[in-house]
């Protein structure tokens, strides 16, 4: 058997695609490369309109072949000679199964019947198709096989509760709350004087302008005759419409002289001359933001928290996440939070950012943002770092970095809802509670609320916080029992071997050995 691959994102457009939609979905097919190379021979392509060529090359040559799409269904061909699955990664309690704007592709249930069977990677992604396309539909729950992968940190590392000190480094640059020097009475305006508003409104008195005197009508008029006289002997592209000069002569030098009434006449028949002139937009000053393209490393130590996620998607919740650990550690000084960030604008999210950690100052914890790239050993210094691991999403499609830090040996603090809810319970983390709330499918434009999500509860995360504070400070016994239930849930959920077996079962094929300690790649960088 030989297996078509194809991502939206490839190892030549990675570094350029942190914080895309379709960003995770490379991460999952370079997780399933070995397994299905396992199973037959792999064929990646960088473009779907390689498929159909490839598949029939493989075809004269007497050998079948299956297309797995990485994308979406409304984003997969439905017009492919070469058999097609697609791999899907959904968070929400329903599929589209509608048509709209015109779009076929839009209704997932007719892409889903169309190619007859879906790997999905947790088994409330799998209920969700069920509902629509029938319980009988062929769905394999498949989750990426990681756990071979931090063998390495396993063997040279040993969880602690509270870390004794540990540089940490990234390609990037770093805010850190104990050298930022925030407060919140910054974000209030300082009171102008009697003398700075003197001298404001004198400034405001200097640029209004003169009284439209008869004089100064005329000389109006003059000036966008002349613009209209020179316009009309000069070549230009795009040219400038004469109706345009009007437009300027009427807003400038006669409008006050209309009646409202006279106005809207005006407006209703010669939009061109009497609309409304465009509203100026001033752009702001552009953000004085640092260097990024150097190492810069800072220290950590104490019981520390981390998290990964990006601020541009609306499903972290990452506002209450910090929130509810600076509340919880107000007065806890060795109390750390990392916040990796996986979104390459840092200008999308710094003043939302900084603004949020201002209003919460002071507090004695810390909480240290990363922004930039962490290769695999920086990455696994980060792992070998935490104390715990913190999601407060309110929908997962699988969570890649949750698993990580898991098989890292780290317990959590996390819902157990969505994809979560397949390796999520007491014995491995310190569950935040949730119940459902309405939401919109995110490709759905016409943001109608037919589907659910989750809604964390706030206070839960912050009594999550304290008690997985408690245990690391005086039970070091218990948390290296979470730890190990940790990893063993790991082992049986996401190691290699029972995937393959499942992913053998599901295409009816034999698997045969594999290397499957070779992929480094990581989800969170």
């Amino acid at each position: 058997m030989n297996f078509i691959l194809y991502s939206d994102v490839n190892d030549s457009s990675i570094s350029q695609s942190l914080g895309r939609p379709e960003y995770s979905y490379y991460f999952v097919l370079k997780a399933y490369r070995p397994v299905l190379e396992s199973l037959g021979r792999v064929h990646v392509v960088s473009s779907t309109a390689e498929v159909d060529p490839l598949f029939r090359q493989l075809r004269a040559a007497g050998e079948d072949s299956l297309f797995l799409s990485f994308t979406p269904p409304q984003k997969t061909p439905n017009d492919l000679e070469c058999p097609t699955v697609c791999v899907v990664a959904w968070e929400f309690d329903s599929i589209p199964d509608e048509q709209r704007d015109d779009d076929p592709r839009q209704d997932w249930t007719q892409m889903l019947a169309r190619q007859g069977r879906v790997i999905t990677l947790s088994s409330h992604t799998a209920r969700a198709i069920r509902r629509s396309m029938g319980e009988d539909f062929p769905v394999l729950v498949l989750p990426t096989p990681l756990w071979e992968n931090f063998a390495a940190i396993r063997e040279r590392h040993v969880s602690a509760p509270v870390n004794p000190g540990v540089s940490l480094a990234i390609k990037g640059c770093l805010f850190d709350t104990r050298t930022l020097n925030l407060s919140a009475d910054a974000l209030i305006p300082t009171p102008l004087t009697a003398e700075e508003e003197a001298a404001l409104a004198a400034q405001i008195e200097a640029a209004r302008p003169p009284p439209l005197t008869l004089k100064r009508r005329f000389v109006i008029a003059r000036h966008y005759l002349r613009l209209w006289a020179l316009n009309l002997g000069r070549e230009q592209s795009p040219p400038i419409p004469r109706v345009k000069f009007l437009h300027h002569w009427y807003w400038e030098g006669v409008r006050d002289l209309v009646s409202d009434k006279a106005h809207a006449w005006l407006e209703q028949r010669l939009p061109a001359i009497a609309g409304a002139p465009a509203i100026l937009v001033i752009e702001p000053p552009p953000l004085d933001l640092p260097d990024t393209s150097s190492v810069v490393e800072t220290n950590v130590d104490g019981v520390i928290y981390v998290t990964v996620f990006n601020p541009q998607d609306g499903r972290k919740n990452w506002h209450q996440l910090i929130t509810a650990f600076c509340w919880a550690f107000r007065e806890t000084p060795d109390a750390t939070l990392v916040l990796k960030i996986t979104q390459g604008d840092l200008a999308s999210y710094y003043s939302e950012l900084m603004t949020l950690l201002a209003q919460l100052s002071p507090c004695a914890c810390r909480v240290l943002v990363m922004h930039g790239y962490l290769d695999d050993a920086q990455f696994a210094r980060l792992y070998e770092a935490a104390s715990f691991y913190v999601n407060a999403s309110r929908c997962e499609g699988l969570c890649l970095p949750l698993m990580e830090f898991m098989a890292s040996g780290k317990p959590v603090i996390a819902p157990n809802h969505t994809a979560m809810e397949d390796y999520i319970d007491e014995s491995v983390a310190f569950v935040v509670k949730s119940s459902e709330e309405l939401t919109i499918w995110p490709q759905d434009t016409r943001i109608i609320y037919r589907t659910l999500r989750y809604r964390p509860d706030w206070g839960s995360l912050k009594t999550a916080y304290e008690d997985s504070y408690r245990m690391a400070t005086t039970q070091p016994g218990q948390y290296r029992q979470m730890s190990d239930a940790a990893i063993e849930r790991m082992h049986d959920y996401c190691a290699f071997a029972p995937v393959q077996q499942r992913m053998a079962d599901f295409f009816g094929l034999a698997p045969q050995a594999a290397n499957v300690g070779t992929v480094t790649d990581n989800a969170s960088c």
